[in-house]
């Protein structure tokens, strides 16, 4: 049975095996952002916490990027999808951070919720076939092959420390804290 918190989060199970946790932290961190970037307008997800340029819209981006490119295009083999193909990335190395501004809230959020439905599926499909230890398809860019498991720690790195930006970006437009 999974336990949901006040802000309507699923918690890690505290006796999953490790396939089980990684995922639970995996969607607990990804709930903390969606609640991190709720009832916020356009100028609310283009604002910014100075120095920084970061904004909740660009990470909602950014992060729809690293799951498509962790899950779909690395691990699962498959070619990038729009918007994502379409990108020049040598060009424009940002250009997830900074497009983002050019997006409404909603296309915003359902790029990234579409996105990870789309990790969540492949990740049920690489575990259907195999185990943690599995290599990715697709190699990175110096011949290497992370495992399933490295993709998934990774994975919930990257979603705990752009959250903790999420954290002071959203203190400084209304006031609103938790962990």
């Amino acid at each position: 049975m999974t336990t949901v918190d006040e802000q309507g989060r699923p918690e890690p199970p505290l006796d999953g095996d490790e396939t089980t946790t990684l995922l639970g932290f995996l969607d607990f961190h990804r709930a903390t952002l969606a609640w991190k970037c709720a009832e916020l307008d356009t100028a609310a997800l283009r604002a910014t916490h100075p120095p920084s340029t970061m904004t909740l819209g660009g990470l909602l981006k950014h992060l729809a990027y690293v799951e498509d490119y962790w899950f779909s295009y690395i691990l699962a083999g498959r070619p990038r999808v729009a918007p994502f193909d379409a990108v020049d990335w040598t060009a424009t190395p940002d250009w997830d951070w900074d497009s983002a501004a050019e997006d409404t809230p909603d296309q915003l959020r359902e790029l990234w919720a579409a996105t990870v439905e789309r990790s969540r599926a492949v990740v049920t499909e690489a575990l259907s076939t195999g185990d943690l230890a599995q290599r990715a398809r697709r190699p990175r860019l110096d011949g290497s092959a992370p495992t399933l498991r490295w993709i998934l720690v990774h994975m919930v790195e990257e979603y705990s420390r752009h959250n903790g930006h999420a954290d002071l970006i959203r203190e400084s437009i209304d006031g609103r804290t938790g962990e």
